[in-house]
């Protein structure tokens, strides 16, 4: 936890330097480890939310993904990530589409038009 606390202090003023793939790396593997990190999380959304359309169909899953499974919410970050999806949603493979249902729907994200393109390509 130690660890994890200092990598999120020493990632924080340089998110700016990473790639879309650094980043959903980073938020999955917090996630996945079960290591809520509210200002890395927060600090991640603010400097992303311009950046999202870098991110591809599985950079997009996994950052929703982690977001959700920690309780992170960014309603921005996620309505711009929501956006981005849908031009992308054909690149979607069906864990990607799973995922990303679930994650908005845990957080009570509305995203009508994100659904309904998921449901056409279901």
């Amino acid at each position: 936890t130690a660890l994890l606390d200092k990598i999120a202090k020493v990632a924080a003023p340089r998110l700016d330097e990473f790639t879309s793939q650094g980043i959903a790396n980073t938020v999955w593997a917090y996630a996945t480890l079960k290591h809520p990190s509210q200002n890395l999380f927060s600090n991640i959304a603010n400097v992303w939310t311009p950046r999202v359309h870098q991110f591809n169909s599985q950079g997009i899953s996994n950052t929703v993904w982690a977001y959700a499974t920690l309780k992170h919410h960014n309603a921005q970050f996620f309505d711009a990530l929501a956006n981005v999806a849908l031009t992308c949603i054909n690149e979607f493979n069906s864990q990607d589409l799973a995922n990303t249902v679930w994650a908005y729907a845990s957080r009570n994200h509305d995203a009508p038009e994100l659904f309904d393109a998921i449901a056409s390509v279901s």
